[in-house]
């Protein structure tokens, strides 16, 4: 009886002390930052399956022979960065597209687009494009420009803040648009001095044309897929809350068959468009929410436009547009009692805000809903919440609303903004720094393809604000510039507690999910300017290196 005895006492000892687990891997002489607020250091990194076992020192009480053991020579290891806007298959779609981010003229964008044409075979429609007139002088594209190079396709390509559109003749004949087509609620049919269509469109104008746009291939969604998950693989990103390119739902329907086909490599949370609650409604009763590579049940509106469209809604006019206060893209009536139906329903609401007067509707509109549906965790986002009046900073707090921004466009808005607004307006541009101080959540992300797939380039915006023109080399109102530490939360912790995955993703301590980076040099240690050059050597999602980077 008494080795019986033992034999009980022993067991639970054992499993007290935790020697039954055994690691798979177990990554060592690292500089991890965790993002634990209970101890935000460590070494070592010991993975049993695709969770975390251990940050201890003590790791040899992990190993077998059969585990593996990886010497990361004191390279920093951070938690896997978490994408909090993108445009995702959008973005898998232009990385085989036309680029012309970066032209810089008239002839380079014509050239640019002939020589891609001419690589089709097919008579397709061409998209992408990505362009920004505010590289060669703020003057904007037109259809005569491009119609001789496009041969018998009609082109759809976007500015790329994606609230304006340059189109070809062939797709306005198309779309039926003409001299005299009116501008619809929340758009703008630009037209020249005799009345005629430039090809020009914004906001909800864009409609018109994308409505005869046929929709892609299952084919072609996955091959967008796959393309923008190795591009977010080289980015150290293990996890992007998708605002939808194609409608939502094919975005969503994408997801679902990559999951099902176990492509999906990448954790997605996707938003449908929130005009459509009531069917996101029916879907989750019947399908849940997902689960921790795909979930779902966000809802994704918009109030206005963009900045570099003059369409974001001030309450001033624009300094260069006299006459414009940009637009409301969706009726607000409608937008409002979509907000509070979906936010009664329990479903997850995000809405696009730019200019300062749509952020303080937007304010008021979560306060109503609120004050009517009641005290709840609902965990309200403003996507970009880019430009603040003053008052409306701390507001954010009091109603516990997420802001939602991505740092990459300070420095980018920076080169020209100063001709669309005054500086009082300016001051309360990407209030990094005001809006942490308030005490509010703020999340970070890129806008894909408005800005690069890339947080390492985000995490240099936020810490330096120095615009890509380098004329602001001690950042640009600097005031907002925040710590390597407190960018790096924004793009970890904050996203995963936005995403309401904070109990699985987003720190690396014992029971989260493997996700992890390996970079080339420590952020915290090197200077501000350098962080640009830093490079992701090994991307982990779920214990799987996806991605590992050897340079020469």
């Amino acid at each position: 009886m008494k080795y019986i005895f033992l034999l009980i006492i022993l067991i639970p000892f054992s499993i007290l002390h935790g020697q039954n687990k055994k690691a798979d891997i177990i990554y060592i002489n690292g500089k991890i930052w965790t993002g634990d607020a209970l101890g935000k250091w460590a070494n070592n990194l010991i993975i049993e399956g695709n969770k975390i076992l251990s940050t201890t020192n003590n790791y040899k009480q992990f190993k077998t022979r059969d585990t593996r053991v990886f010497d990361l020579k004191g390279k920093m290891v951070v938690p896997g960065f978490i994408d909090n806007h993108t445009h995702f298959l959008g973005g898998g779609y232009q990385l085989a597209s036309v680029n012309l981010r970066y032209v810089k003229s008239q002839s380079a964008f014509i050239a640019q687009l002939k020589k891609y044409v001419s690589t089709l075979s097919d008579k397709r429609w061409i998209q992408g494009g990505d362009w920004d007139h505010e590289t060669w002088g703020g003057i904007l594209p037109k259809r005569q420009w491009i119609d001789s190079v496009t041969a018998n396709h009609p082109l759809f390509i976007n500015r790329y803040d994606g609230h304006m559109v340059l189109v070809n003749s062939i797709a306005l004949k198309l779309a039926g648009i003409n001299k005299n087509t009116p501008d619809p609620p929340g758009g703008e049919i630009v037209k020249d001095e005799s009345g005629e269509p430039t090809g020009i469109l914004k906001d909800e104008a864009m409609n018109l044309v994308n409505a005869v746009i046929p929709n892609p291939s299952a084919k072609e969604l996955s091959d967008c897929l796959q393309r923008g998950q190795e591009e977010a693989f080289t980015h150290g990103v293990t996890q992007v809350h998708d605002m939808s390119n194609y409608g939502g739902w094919l975005d969503l329907a994408a997801y679902q068959n990559a999951y099902v086909h176990h492509q999906l490599k990448l954790r997605i949370y996707s938003f449908v468009p929130i005009y459509t609650w009531q069917k996101l409604d029916s879907f989750v009763k019947k399908n849940g929410w997902g689960d921790d590579m795909l979930h779902w049940g966000g809802l994704k509106g918009f109030v206005d436009g963009s900045l570099g469209s003059t369409t974001a809604w001030f309450f001033k006019p624009y300094l260069d547009a006299p006459n414009a206060t940009g637009l409301q893209v969706t009726d607000t009536i409608l937008l409002h009692n979509w907000i509070i139906s979906a936010d009664s329903a329990g479903l997850k609401i995000t809405v696009h805000a730019i200019g300062d007067r749509a952020n303080n509707w937007l304010l008021n509109t979560y306060e109503e809903a609120i004050k009517i549906n009641g005290i709840k965790d609902r965990r309200f986002r403003i996507e970009h919440a880019q430009h603040l009046i003053h008052s409306d900073i701390p507001r954010f707090k009091k109603l516990n609303i997420i802001a939602s921004m991505q740092p990459y466009h300070a420095i980018d808005d920076g080169k020209w903004a100063a001709k669309r607004l005054d500086k009082r307006r300016l001051e309360g541009t990407y209030a990094f720094k005001s809006i942490l101080n308030s005490g509010s959540r703020l999340t970070f992300g890129s806008d894909w393809t408005v800005a690069p797939l890339d947080p390492i380039a985000g995490i240099y915006a936020a810490v330096t604000r120095r615009t890509l023109d380098n004329k602001n080399p001690g950042g640009w109102y600097p005031e907002q510039k925040i710590s390597v530490e407190q960018a790096l939360q924004c793009y970890t912790v904050n996203n995963a507690f936005a995403g309401f995955s904070e109990n699985k993703t987003g720190i690396l301590r014992k029971g989260m999910y493997a996700d992890f980076v390996v970079l080339s040099q420590n952020l915290f240690t090197i200077s501000p300017e350098k962080i640009m050059n830093v490079k992701v050597l090994m991307t982990i999602i779920n214990g799987k290196e996806l991605y590992i980077n050897q340079p020469k």
